[in-house]
């Protein structure tokens, strides 16, 4: 039986004209809160032509514009049951209690190989694949990005494996399951009924106070290695140059923070170029196989443009970046 969905269409918000809007629902053990989304049906994807968006982003080089092909066809998405979303992304205090009670060892430990880290002196014209973060190297981890985070920022350099294992260590634990969203219900909770590039709307100046993002106070120490990108730079300023505590940004229609920047978020899809021109209507759950997974939203290391709902990246499973990831969703017990 398939749950009574909310039509989102352009402009409306799930929870209006009688469908039961976004609710929230009990804390886990790790402290991760979570809102209760309900079904509901969606146009996902962009098919927005390249002149439009090259008047939009002026300072973006016109190539980047012809590069989006997997974004289309825009087709029409059936959430058919409930969920619950994390609020917001997973944080550093979270992970480090999943890892006392869970005795998981993250793989840039396990493998000896480490993450990546932000280091001012690092050259990245000197790097081998001249990266804008130093790394792999030990030196880097889940505890140490190469910049200050508190207990309530998001973790990074977290693998694929890394947030399954969370997801699966909390299933077990607490009886319900837990899971990485798939790339339609992450694209589904940040639009959160809007039509728009963002849940914000059209205008990248709309993020301001909504998003972490490459911005004014980002800019600095990139100045100099990255002139490129000065232009890139959100004009203002959000008050903080790396990742932000959770929860500092105004949260969405659906009552979720940083579905823009912050950190890209995995989801449990693998990549597929031209899987929207044969995704199923409902439920959708990305290839069967794959060599990359999907991760969503931008990071605090992003232009406005990447933080757009419907872009699409990914990288290999084994992937540990100083600005990956994860948001978890709970399935709602029948």
């Amino acid at each position: 039986m398939v749950a009574a969905a909310c039509v989102l269409a352009a402009g409306a918000v799930a929870g209006l004209g009688g469908c039961a809007g976004p609710l929230p629902a009990a804390p886990n053990s790790l402290g991760m809160q979570f809102v209760r989304l309900p079904a509901g049906e969606f146009r996902m994807g962009s098919d927005e032509p390249a002149e439009s968006l090259a008047r939009s982003y002026p300072q973006l080089p016109a190539r980047r514009f012809g590069l989006l092909d997997d974004e289309a066809p825009v087709h029409v998405v059936r959430i058919t049951r409930p969920f619950e979303m994390g609020r917001h992304e997973v944080t550093v205090g979270q992970w480090r209690r999943f890892l006392a009670l869970s005795g998981h060892v993250p793989e840039s430990v396990a493998d000896g190989t480490g993450g990546y880290g932000y280091n001012a002196a690092y050259d990245p014209a000197g790097s081998a694949r001249g990266d804008a973060f130093e790394g792999r190297s030990p030196r880097y981890s889940w505890r140490d990005p190469g910049f200050p985070q508190t207990e309530d920022d998001p973790v990074v350099n977290i693998t694929w494996g890394d947030a399954m294992a969370l997801a699966q260590w909390l299933s077990r634990t607490e009886q319900r399951r837990y899971r990485l969203p798939t790339e339609a219900e992450w694209e589904y909770a940040c639009r959160a009924g809007s039509r728009g590039r963002y849940g914000t709307g059209d205008d990248p100046a709309n993020l301001r106070g909504a998003a972490n993002l490459f911005d004014a106070d980002a800019l600095p120490p990139w100045r100099e290695r990255w002139p490129d990108w000065v232009p890139q730079a959100a004009p203002w300023h959000d008050g903080f140059a790396f990742t932000a505590p959770v929860g500092r940004f105004a949260p969405n229609a659906f009552g979720l923070h940083d579905m823009h920047g912050n950190v890209w978020e995995w989801t449990a899809d693998w990549y597929g170029e031209r899987y929207y021109a044969e995704s199923p209507r409902d439920d959708p759950t990305g290839p069967p196989d794959g060599e990359v997974k999907v991760r969503r939203g931008g990071s605090w290391h992003s232009w406005p443009f990447y933080a757009r709902c419907s872009y699409r990246n990914w990288n290999s499973v084994a992937t540990r970046y100083t600005l990956v990831g994860m948001r978890l969703v709970r399935d709602v017990a029948d």
